[in-house]
């Protein structure tokens, strides 16, 4: 599992103070973005490879070069290592 908090243990994208979701008493959750974590539950249902579907465009859009191909490639390899999923295996 990936100790270092500084990606979203479910999407992977960089944590920022600004991005990150939250706990149902409203305080910042510091494992989850606030576009995969809201007041304490996650904000979709999906499995594993359903979400690298979903991020695998954003991956490519902000990787100039990088084929969806190759981006689904290198986040079926990283993805099994954060939190969210590494409890639902």
């Amino acid at each position: 599992m990936i100790q270092d908090q500084n990606f979203c243990q479910s999407c992977a994208a960089p944590l920022t103070e600004d991005i990150l979701g939250t706990n149902a008493d409203g305080s910042k959750n510091q494992e989850y973005c606030s576009y995969c974590y809201k007041d304490g539950k996650f904000t979709s249902d999906m499995t594993m490879e359903q979400m690298i579907d979903f991020c695998a465009p954003m991956m490519v859009e902000s990787n100039p070069g990088m084929t969806k191909d190759k981006a689904k490639e290198q986040m079926r390899a990283f993805f099994p290592q954060l939190k969210r999923w590494v409890a639902a295996s």
